[in-house]
């Protein structure tokens, strides 16, 4: 036990399951509280919590574990939340805190309403996003949370310190706190975490069905075993969890559906071109969400992975030499090439920061790329009125040139977009192109100082305006990017430069078929 003064005097946990447990573990062993009691309706399991040193108190009732607690933590399946709190309701302490670490937060609210008659501002619905496929206090872990995510979902009322408090117990069990809106978190959950144990739960029981299924299950791969590991999961847990976010799961079920009948459309058809649209997309995807999520650039440093040659005089040397990829024609190689109809194919691609940005980007607006493989790129243009909007931001890393060729183009899109970047990126000034596309009727907004993230509103039916601009100084980018946002303006688009710089857009437009005068 830790010999600082604890964050709380008396806990109560009621449920000692996976999740129950592990807290009661982990606010023991940290001596984040004087006292944790528990209650489950499994005598064995209290017995064997206690002689594992995760509680100190057992109680025989929900009722009376809550007495004289400053903390209650709720951990029993949603579905029988109400229950338990109409059974502890009178026996609350005025200013304890309430909270559960259910799924759900939707269906928590309503037993909180239908039981409390409002919503206390010391309650605050909090969600752990650490699960196992396991259960029960034998898979009790005090180490559960750490680096992983806890959602609070707290009441506009809530009370401020109440939060604060709670907010330290979890970051003290090593995890990270996130707030949000109950009805965003459950919709976020329903597609992170509901859809994917659904379909493992489905497609498990489906393979079972099969006459031949030993064989199924004998010859299964790894990618079907880390994939269906979910569907051990808890199976009262989870019917719980669908019957109480339902609306939420609905949704994202239909949506999931749709998409998938257009997968077995393609495949009925044998479109390949939209399987490799798809599967390239979301390869693309997990591989940079993974990096969006960290702030990270796509290509990080590998300093410490540098090595020391010492080279003596030898013999002569015979091979061959390859010249890498340049960055800057790498870069707009990918830009064009998707703006452009049909199939471009590139050789010698630089797989740098900027031009994987480029390329994932384009991706995030609906456009099929093949590779990079050892610097071949195939790209599946959709023309220069084919780009979709995308879901998110568009995040580009550490990539300079790619935000400000893409404030060019993405002024003169029909939809709003986002551009974001690392932290690098974004202490970066962006108005010496913002200032310029406004002059042509792109609405852009910074943040301070012109810096990014950058929000384009899109042209909303309107075309930009063909302008004539005198740069102040010498700059490849700004160039490229009026020039792109001229391929859309009505009228003439020009640029004075007052030095010569690298004439890659220009050229590159001329291979494209695209003439302009110099």
């Amino acid at each position: 036990m830790s010999t600082r003064e604890p964050l709380f005097q008396r806990v109560a946990i009621i449920g000692l399951g996976l999740i129950g447990g592990s807290l009661a573990g982990a606010i023991r062993n940290g001596g984040f509280a004087r006292e944790v009691v528990g209650a489950d309706r499994r005598a064995e399991d209290l017995l064997l919590a206690q002689s594992l040193g995760i509680i100190d108190t057992i109680a025989e009732t929900a009722a009376e574990a809550v007495q004289g607690a400053d903390l209650v933590v709720l951990a029993v399946p949603v579905q029988a939340i109400r229950k338990v709190l109409e059974e502890i309701q009178p026996h609350l302490a005025a200013d304890a805190i309430l909270t559960d670490v259910g799924s759900t937060k939707s269906g928590f609210v309503k037993d909180i309403e239908a039981v409390f008659g409002e919503f206390s501002p010391r309650i605050i619905p909090g969600h752990p996003i650490a699960g196992s496929e396991r259960s029960g206090i034998r898979a009790a872990n005090p180490e559960l949370f750490r680096n992983h995510k806890v959602i609070l979902t707290p009441p506009d009322n809530v009370n401020r310190s109440h939060l604060e408090k709670l907010m330290a117990l979890w970051e003290a069990c090593g995890a990270t706190v996130l707030t949000m809106s109950v009805a965003y978190h459950d919709e976020v959950l329903a597609a992170t975490s509901h859809l994917p144990h659904l379909i493992a739960f489905s497609l498990v029981d489906t393979l079972a069905g099969e006459h031949e299924n030993m064989d199924i299950f004998r010859y299964a791969a790894g990618g079907f075993r880390d994939f269906t590991r979910i569907a051990a999961s808890d199976p009262v847990m989870w019917h719980d969890i669908f019957l109480s976010n339902r609306d939420a799961v609905l949704r994202v079920i239909d949506h999931f559906t749709h998409d998938l009948d257009q997968l077995r459309t393609a495949i009925a058809d044998q479109d390949g071109a939209t399987l490799l649209r798809v599967f390239s997309r979301a390869k693309a995807a997990r591989e940079h969400f993974s990096k969006m999520l960290s702030g990270q650039a796509y290509v990080t440093n590998n300093s410490e992975n540098q090595m020391t040659f010492r080279l003596q005089p030898g013999g002569t040397v015979t091979g061959d030499i390859r010249v890498p990829g340049d960055k800057s024609m790498s870069h707009r190689s990918i830009m064009l090439g998707a703006l452009a109809e049909g199939i471009t194919e590139v050789k010698g691609f630089l797989e740098g920061e900027d031009s994987l940005a480029t390329l994932q980007a384009f991706r995030d607006m609906g456009v099929a790329i093949e590779g990079p493989d050892d610097g071949f790129v195939r790209i599946h243009g959709v023309g220069m009125h084919g780009l979709q909007a995308p879901r998110g931001p568009i995040y580009l890393g550490n990539s300079g040139t790619g935000m400000r060729l893409f404030a060019g183009l993405l002024a003169a899109q029909p939809f709003e977009s986002e551009l974001t970047g690392d932290a690098s990126l974004s202490t970066r000034p962006m108005n010496r192109v913002a200032d310029p596309l406004r002059s042509m009727g792109a609405v852009i907004d910074t943040a301070q100082g012109g810096r990014p993230p950058l929000k384009i509103r899109g042209t909303q039916g309107k075309k930009l305006t063909g302008a004539h601009y005198d740069m102040p100084v010498a700059s490849a980018q700004v160039k490229s990017c009026l020039l792109l946002a001229g391929l859309y303006a009505e009228g003439t688009t020009s640029v004075t430069e007052p030095a010569p710089t690298r004439d890659h857009t220009e050229r590159m437009l001329a291979g494209f078929g695209y003439k302009g005068e110099r």
